[in-house]
């Protein structure tokens, strides 16, 4: 005859079992989820990135110093967008769908003058929600969720058009 106290130990484990499989199964559904609409979400960004990019372009067509340059940096979605001229801006996107918390990395380069040194600020981009209708893009520094790829272009793109960071 069991122990009561060891019935109850023998309870609260398996119902600890049962919330650790079901949590694993959730994490293993948005790691699929991710897999196949994250780079929906990123072709998607690219295309508006690029969009942006030639509207303001054409709002300054002929300014060299509003140059804006937009590369292709990677097979797996990933650009690259600079601002050549002083004050001078790059912005990498890397999406890393394919590892364990899906993120895309994202780097400014910021360089004010010949005569100073760049400043480097890097941040990550995360996948929120679980299912089709609620995956988002979240800042993972300040949590900032971004519903749209209208939404998330700007955040980007507005430190590159201005020649200033945030």
């Amino acid at each position: 005859m069991t122990s009561e106290w060891l019935k109850q130990l023998v309870d609260d484990e398996r119902k600890r079992d049962d919330v650790h499989s079901r949590e694993a199964a959730t994490a293993a559904r948005k790691a699929d989820l991710v897999r196949v609409l994250g780079r929906q979400l990123i072709d998607e960004l690219r295309a508006t990135v690029t969009r942006d990019i030639e509207d303001f372009r054409h709002e300054f067509a002929g300014d060299e110093s509003r140059k804006i340059v937009f590369e292709n940096a990677d097979p797996k979605g990933g650009f690259a967008v600079s601002r050549p001229a002083y004050p001078s801006v790059s912005l990498s996107v890397v999406p890393q769908l394919e590892a364990v918390g899906a993120a895309v990395g994202c780097q400014y380069y910021f360089t004010p003058n010949r005569s100073m040194p760049a400043r480097e600020d890097r941040f990550e981009l995360v996948f929120a929600g679980n299912d089709v209708e609620t995956l988002q893009v979240r800042h993972r520094g300040t949590g900032q969720v971004f519903a749209t790829a209208d939404a998330l272009s700007e955040y980007l793109l507005r430190p590159v058009f201005t020649g200033r960071p945030r």
